[in-house]
């Protein structure tokens, strides 16, 4: 009787809620279009922790989802991932332009493009997104270059990789 009352009382009041995960990542999918001469990049980063670390850089009431907010929405996380998302190709950084992000399932997938991008012999990722949210954050990086992917994984702190094609 003891053991049945204890996984209840686990259940109701020591498990946690649905809104906690356990893992805290990223997923960053850099894939060059060598037809477009273009590199097109997209973040996939959980909606709740995205939505809090925004919060607390920007003081504003954060609401990702909220079809009305959507403009200013999408200012902060063009701002963000600025900030927290560099790329250079052999040497030289890239500009991207912020196309948009989109909610699917419990994510916010950002999508971002570098135009004139050729002859790819490097790529360096510097990736810290959310690091300032939780020190046990975590970035996964996949690059696709001429059919070839290659993949990293940055622990927090390490924001740096190195592929080369």
């Amino acid at each position: 009787m003891a053991l049945i009352l204890f996984k209840w009382l686990f259940v109701f009041f020591l498990a946690p809620s649905p809104k906690d995960h356990p893992v805290y990542m990223s997923i960053t999918e850099i894939d060059h279009n060598a037809k477009e001469r273009t590199l097109e990049i997209s973040c996939k980063i959980f909606t709740d922790d995205f939505e809090q670390a925004l919060r607390k850089i920007s003081n504003k009431k954060i609401d990702l989802i909220d079809v009305k907010k959507k403009v200013e929405m999408n200012g902060l996380v063009k701002d963000y991932l600025k900030k927290h998302l560099m790329v250079s190709v052999n040497g030289r950084p890239v500009s991207f332009t912020f196309l948009g992000f989109e909610q699917q399932e419990e994510g916010i997938i950002s999508f971002l493009q570098a135009d004139n991008v050729t002859g790819i012999k490097e790529i360096i990722v510097t990736n810290n997104i959310l690091y300032e949210y939780k020190p046990q954050q975590i970035s996964l990086l996949h690059v696709t270059v001429n059919d070839t992917r290659k993949s990293s994984k940055l622990d927090n702190p390490v924001e740096k990789a190195v592929f080369t094609f």
